[in-house]
């Protein structure tokens, strides 16, 4: 177990934030699994602008990498696509 007062905190710190990035991680799969779902273009499209937001920040805030937002978003835009 951690001895000094700042190593006990930074683990109280780290935990709040795993917790933090999970949820926010979580909601944005969830996002992209409704995406892939819809079946009308319009309504993907409108769609996709707010799941690309909720990607970039996640990145912006490191919790997933950019690589995986700019994967999932040039997957998803071919998705939108390839809809009649």
């Amino acid at each position: 177990m951690a001895n000094h007062k700042s190593s006990i905190k930074r683990i109280r710190q780290t935990e709040s934030k795993r917790l933090h990035n999970r949820y926010y991680a979580k909601t944005a799969r969830n996002a992209v699994r409704r995406l892939r779902k819809l079946t009308d273009k319009a309504e993907a499209q409108a769609a996709y602008s707010k799941v690309v937001a909720m990607l970039d920040k996640l990145a912006g805030k490191k919790a997933i990498s950019k690589n995986k937002a700019a994967n999932l978003k040039s997957k998803l835009a071919k998705h939108i696509s390839k809809l009649a």
